[in-house]
């Protein structure tokens, strides 16, 4: 997969959040995307001696079925350190490394992390999807911004995720009686069709097989 990758990170918060200000009206939160969808990808991040490498993993799986048709594995060294709010910019650049590695080109990557849902509203899936123009979905374990009201038990209740007024993605259940995820669109996904293909992409467990599988291989010794 051939990626014109940045040609300079930021080293300075200063320098992150004004790079999040210019690309943040340029994030597209429509479907822009061609169907029927044919192949889906997870990517994920791990990190060796002590945070000094960071160790990217891409899954990319057949759709619907789900079963994994190609991997890989990139390491560069870490250059931004971890803050919240800012994870693109620690965690992209081995991502890129990683995609361009692989040979067959996903249709929708879900990722480990926020889109919109975030407070300059470029979380890592939009800031990846504006980089690569691929579809991305915001798929996080935890709240970052908004509130939403209480969610039912069962598998596939949800509630809108809000922040100053704007509805900025959804809470999830993906399976019943378990914590839920944290949908928002990346960049050319709507929230109506994230939700859509996270639900199709958890038949059994609560985070999608894409980041389910990516987060073996990141995290594997």
């Amino acid at each position: 997969m051939k990626i014109d990758q940045p040609h300079a990170w930021p080293l300075t918060v200063e320098e992150a959040i004004a790079i999040q200000e210019k690309l943040r009206n340029q994030v597209i939160t429509e479907d822009i995307f061609k169907e029927p969808v044919r192949y889906v990808a997870g990517v994920d991040m791990g990190f060796e001696a002590d945070g000094t490498i960071s160790r990217a993993a891409v899954a990319v799986l057949s759709f619907p079925d789900l079963q994994v048709v190609e991997t890989s594995l990139a390491r560069r060294p870490t250059t931004f350190p971890y803050i919240p709010g800012f994870l693109s910019f620690r965690e992209i650049p081995a991502v890129l490394d990683a995609l361009e590695k692989i040979q067959i080109i996903p249709d929708i990557i879900l990722c480990d992390g926020q889109g919109i849902a975030h407070p300059r509203r470029l979380g890592i899936a939009s800031h990846l999807g504006l980089i690569i123009d691929i579809p991305t979905i915001g798929v996080a374990k935890s709240l970052l911004i908004g509130k939403h009201e209480d969610l039912p038990e069962n598998r596939g209740s949800l509630q809108p995720l809000t922040h100053r007024g704007e509805t900025i993605g959804a809470v999830l259940r993906t399976r019943t009686g378990v914590k839920p995820v944290y949908i928002s669109s990346g960049h050319r996904v709507s929230l109506p069709t994230a939700i859509n293909y996270v639900l199709r992409c958890t038949p059994k467990y609560r985070l999608p097989e894409t980041t389910r599988i990516a987060d073996k291989l990141a995290s594997a010794r």
